[in-house]
């Protein structure tokens, strides 16, 4: 059996972070219906791929880890760390004998190493960069881990853009309009809305300057 591992959500300061694991005995029946690279596919795409991947899969597994859990983990581990124990989590579940793995370490080989090393059982693990867009069965486990997290950000958008009547955005740190609906969410309510993550540098960042502007008041 082969699994295949990656997650979704890595780097936005909004919403879960999600990790999916994939397991077949084959990865031919992946390979003919398209599967792809999450990134690549369009969200109706991805979300009909992962009702394909479901029923092809022998098994699979998806965890789903809250902002204020990410923030708790944050205060004893690295985000490597963070992955290195779900990915194992994972493993443990569906129990494969080969294991492809998206590596988040930059060293591909030690990532690989570090999940082999908390394992109770010593399956052959596969670490890479862009494992996602090489190993078809990354790229099934890259695609169930997006639609979920998708799922999630569309009801924590549906849930604080009724309270802002503003768009949410991507989540993402970069974006400017995640920026701004945090920004106006801090002035407008005196804190920051639910599913944001605390640790990040772009809401302290935030908390800083409504501090700074009541200061200059």
């Amino acid at each position: 059996m082969i699994c295949g591992i990656d997650e979704a959500g890595r780097g936005p300061v909004i919403g879960p972070m999600v990790v999916a694991g994939v397991m077949v005995e084959d990865d031919a029946p992946l390979v003919s219906i398209g599967i792809k690279d999450s990134k690549q596919l369009t969200p109706s795409r991805r979300e009909f791929l992962s009702n394909m991947i479901k029923k092809i899969a022998v098994s699979y597994e998806v965890i789903v880890v809250s902002a204020d859990d990410i923030d708790d983990m944050r205060r004893i581990m690295t985000m490597n760390e963070i992955e290195v124990h779900l990915f194992r989590r994972i493993i443990e579940v569906l129990k494969p004998s080969i294991c492809y793995v998206d590596a988040a370490d930059v060293n591909d080989i030690r990532f690989g190493k570090n999940i082999l090393s908390t394992l109770s059982f010593k399956p052959r693990i596969i670490s890479k960069h862009k494992a996602d867009s090489i190993y078809p069965i990354v790229s099934a486990a890259s695609i169930l881990a997006k639609t979920r997290r998708d799922q999630e950000i569309a009801k924590i958008a549906k849930e604080l853009e009724r309270k802002l009547d503003k768009p949410l955005g991507s989540g993402y740190p970069a974006d400017p309009v995640t920026k701004d609906f945090l920004s106006t969410w801090l002035d407008r309510y005196g804190d920051l809305p639910p599913y944001v993550r605390r640790s990040w540098k772009t809401v302290e960042n935030l908390l800083k300057e409504k501090h700074t502007r009541k200061l200059d008041v």
